[in-house]
């Protein structure tokens, strides 16, 4: 290998690195906002999901960090097979990472609203559903990261945790409003709040399809979903 060659490939190593870099930094960022936005709504601190409100813009500004990071490493080096599709995956794992965030944001301004209403008993199974989700989170950048397979699939296995949570919730706050009407409004929120935490699980699960991809060029089989609230329409939520 000439000395041109090797310059070459230990910036694109490089460029490879930085883009990783950047994808574990948004991860760690939106495990830390959906931690404090639970937090905040179970500590009822206002103050507390206010900063997890503005803190997204973080979260924004790296995404943007990395397609521009991304669109240059296509351009100037023109990758081809693993490297094209490890590039791609970035790409697209940006855009899922700024939605978590999202989701973890409009967490927060829920529980900005709920600290102003009497404490939900159902609102116990929430942290406990966070802490899945944050796990879930954390696992598949790892996974991202060390092109680790047998991690990203274990991650797609443990959404139907976070799924059987949702589902537990739901049908504990349907039974709890209707034997306190006068809780309907809190309780949909806190509703809301589960959804966008089961939604977090089912972008986790995409994440850890596209790593199982850029890795072997073969997509995961679709795995069934275990939400039986389907009777119920539940908008998107994030905001």
């Amino acid at each position: 290998m000439n000395e041109v060659t090797r310059h070459t490939v230990k910036s694109f190593d490089e460029d490879i690195a930085q883009l990783r870099s950047i994808i574990s930094r948004m991860g760690g960022l939106c495990e830390v906002q959906i931690s404090a936005a639970v937090d905040a709504l179970v500590t009822r601190n206002v103050e507390a999901a206010a900063k997890v409100v503005l803190e997204d813009a973080r979260i924004d500004a790296l995404e943007t960090e990395a397609e521009a990071l991304a669109v240059r490493i296509i351009a100037l080096r023109a990758p081809m097979a693993d490297d094209l599709r490890e590039i791609v995956a970035a790409l697209k794992i940006a855009g899922v990472l700024e939605r978590i965030g999202d989701y973890a944001k409009n967490i927060a301004k829920r529980a900005s609203v709920l600290a102003q209403a009497q404490p939900i008993e159902p609102a116990i199974i929430v942290p406990e559903m966070a802490r899945v989700v944050v796990s879930m989170i954390k696992d598949v950048l790892d996974a991202f990261v060390d092109r680790n397979v047998e991690l990203a699939r274990a991650v797609c296995e443990r959404d139907r945790g976070v799924d059987d949570f949702y589902n537990s919730l739901f049908r504990s706050l349907l039974t709890f409003m209707m034997e306190n009407p006068h809780y309907i409004t809190p309780s949909t929120h806190l509703l809301f709040v589960a959804k966008n935490l089961e939604r977090i699980g089912d972008h986790a699960t995409s994440v850890g399809e596209m790593v199982h991809f850029a890795v072997t060029g073969e997509h995961l089989m679709d795995r069934p979903k275990s939400d039986d609230t389907s009777t119920f329409s539940s908008p998107d939520t994030s905001g």
